[in-house]
């Protein structure tokens, strides 16, 4: 089988490079297999994407607009562009994977829906689109992250999900996606695990990948139309999982005069102990059932991240965002916590815009890099910042 899209550079059995594949127990194989059979029949079949596409259009209201940051640009002496999925229903980009994995589990019959959430983006996307289509839901979501993502445990609550806290490990988004998968192999007959990050076995990587690419093909419209240049010269995207760098990254990867730049959370410094930054401190292996680069010791147990973005808090990075670091294709920068905070409390004051505390890393990167005078620069806004008002307020500039 042809992987549905030829510009990710995966095979067939999921492997970008060395990086990819699906490492899972025998418990879990007909599950993946029937997953990846449902996913290549339906995800460009004319009726799935026609529906796909109202929903995005009519419920998600896309496209989202690609929004000319004047006074940011006017300070940089640049042209920033910022992609606002934060307009997108549910408040990020997690709502476009949310709504296609749904469509794609009532075509397979499933009536169960589990999910897991770090931010709890993921969780709300999920949440929504269950009550929209009569689909049960259970979320996991560490109980670190309960405690700091109050505001989005209640709404995924007021759509009808039951939030489960997960208290193993760190608490956090690790420690949830743990969880979740020990729920599908138990409950493979009726169960659908709708994964929020390009990470997982095949085929999530590429599922979620394709299903986040509209971020960037709406992109290919945009900017000629805003800028009068056929591309942009730089996309950046902050990047934990990598949902929404895949998405942003998509169309581009196969266009060598397009640069692309991941910024990681860096925590306090990539050279402390609290840092989240796992292609720049980390090292080749195997987590959630795929290989990639990842946080770990010696002996091959995982080294808990920290990072103040429940989003960004996760100890390894999607396979695809690997292997594109790996051959050069990304660049990869890394923001610490302040660092964050500063381009946060930058846009909020200049723009009017209070991003996602993972967004305000791909901000940052304003402060890393110089950007010439007649470059377009598309900055992913990954996601509002109503979720993050309270680590806000407690660290007020």
């Amino acid at each position: 089988m042809q992987p549905l899209n030829p510009h990710l550079p995966v095979d067939n059995h999921g492997y970008y490079g060395r990086f990819g594949g699906a490492y899972i127990p025998e418990i879990l194989h007909s599950n993946i297999e029937h997953l990846e059979k449902a996913y290549r029949r339906w995800a460009d079949d004319p009726e799935f994407k026609a529906e796909y596409d109202r929903l995005l259009r009519d419920y998600v209201g896309r496209p989202s607009p690609l929004y000319r940051a004047d006074r940011l640009s006017e300070k940089y002496a640049t042209n920033i562009y910022l992609k606002r999925e934060d307009l997108n229903h549910t408040g990020a980009h997690k709502i476009n994977n949310a709504i296609a994995s749904a469509l794609l589990a009532k075509r397979m019959g499933k009536t169960r829906i589990i999910a897991e959430t770090g931010a709890g983006q993921h969780g709300v996307a999920t949440a929504t689109v269950c009550a929209l289509m009569g689909l049960e839901c259970h979320v996991y979501m560490g109980a670190t992250d309960v405690a700091r993502q109050k505001p989005n445990v209640e709404r995924m609550k007021m759509l009808g999900a039951e939030v489960i806290p997960v208290t193993s490990g760190n608490s956090t988004l690790k420690d949830a996606t743990n969880e979740a998968i020990r729920d599908w192999c138990c409950n493979p007959r009726d169960t659908f695990y709708i994964i929020g990050s390009t990470v997982g076995p095949h085929p999530y990587p590429e599922m979620v990948a394709k299903f986040q690419s509209v971020i960037s093909e709406e992109m290919l419209r945009q900017v000629p139309e805003l800028t009068g240049k056929e591309l942009p010269d730089y996309v950046v995207a902050c990047i934990g999982g990598g949902s929404n760098a895949a998405g942003a990254f998509y169309h581009f990867i196969d266009k060598p005069g397009v640069k692309l730049i991941a910024v990681e959370a860096a925590g306090k410094g990539t050279d402390t102990s609290e840092t989240a930054a796992s292609i720049a401190v980390g090292t080749e292996g195997i987590i959630h059932g795929s290989r990639t680069m990842l946080m770990q010791d010696d002996d091959g147990q995982i080294i808990e991240p920290y990072s103040i973005s429940a989003g960004l808090d996760y100890p390894g990075v999607g396979p695809l965002h690997a292997f594109l670091a790996d051959s050069g294709r990304v660049e990869v920068e890394a923001a610490t916590d302040l660092e964050a905070l500063d381009a946060a409390y930058e846009l909020t004051r200049l723009e009017g815009i209070i991003p996602a505390l993972e967004s305000a890393h791909a901000m940052a990167i304003l402060q890393k890099r110089r950007f010439g005078a007649d470059d377009i620069v598309v900055i992913n806004l990954s996601g509002r910042g109503d979720k993050d008002l309270a680590t806000y307020l407690a660290n007020r500039k």
